[in-house]
């Protein structure tokens, strides 16, 4: 056992659910229509964000889950999805080909990137918060501090774990079987979109996304699982001293915040 382990037994438990949703945000960023892969992102890490809080008995609202998420940058709205007729036509005519813009070490930087965050927003929880909720500004705070301590802790956290599941999340969405490419582009999300810019119709989509996401990393088969099992090793087995760093670094910037 590594003295990270040791350290930070109480993180093992949310590891997988963190190393997925981050893989399952680099398979929708894959997702070649405007708006729609943004979306996704937030639907995909949102409930990441919430699972773990539940877990402690913290409750987020919809404003603390969207700084979470995005941070200070805006987040695309319900609205611009129902109201993009372009972006329907751009997912019929694109579902199989996708538009693979980043390469594969970025994406790879992308996923070990959202995994940190989701480990630190963890440790947050288990170790620094108080309160029975957390609102929206104090959620952007927390996004804030963790944006901080990982831009500024010395070294890089591995991402070679990483980028075998972002070319399996390319290989994935460029054949098109992958269903959150199938739900963005024509299938049951396009539905939804249908029922108009309403927060039950979001709530739904929501639902299908999160649904999708379990269904593919319960399917042992499938790349998302096997990807997520392969990563899960290689992080057990290796003491990785940036994240540990990144959580110390965290913790000293929310205490001693002003």
């Amino acid at each position: 056992m590594t003295t990270l382990t040791l350290r930070r037994d109480y993180l093992g438990r949310h590891r997988r659910l963190a190393v997925a949703r981050a893989l399952a945000t680099t398979a929708a960023s894959l997702v070649p229509v405007p708006f729609v892969d943004d979306w996704l992102r937030e639907a995909i890490l949102g409930r990441a964000y919430r699972r773990i809080a539940a877990s402690y008995q913290i409750d987020l609202d919809e404003v603390a889950v969207k700084n979470l998420v995005h941070g200070r940058s805006k987040p695309v709205s319900w609205v611009d999805l129902t109201s993009s007729a372009l972006a329907v036509r751009m997912a019929t005519q694109s579902v199989r080909r996708v538009m693979v813009a980043l390469t594969a070490l970025r994406r790879a930087q992308a996923a070990s990137r959202t995994f940190a965050s989701l480990t630190l927003f963890d440790h947050y929880c288990a170790r620094l918060h108080t309160g029975l909720g957390l609102d929206g500004p104090r959620a952007l705070a927390v996004a804030d501090a963790i944006g901080a301590a990982l831009a500024t802790t010395p070294g890089g956290l591995s991402f070679e774990p990483f980028r075998k599941g972002a070319l399996a999340a390319a290989r994935s969405a460029a054949k098109a079987p992958l269903a959150l490419a199938d739900l963005a582009s024509g299938g049951r999300l396009r539905k939804l979109l249908g029922r108009g810019a309403t927060e039950v119709a979001e709530a739904e989509a929501v639902d299908e996304v999160d649904a999708l996401v379990e269904r593919e990393l319960a399917d042992q088969d499938g790349w998302l699982a096997k990807a997520v099992l392969a990563i899960e090793l290689q992080l057990t087995a290796e003491v990785n001293p940036f994240l540990d760093a990144a959580i110390e670094r965290f913790e000293a910037t929310w205490r001693g915040r002003s």
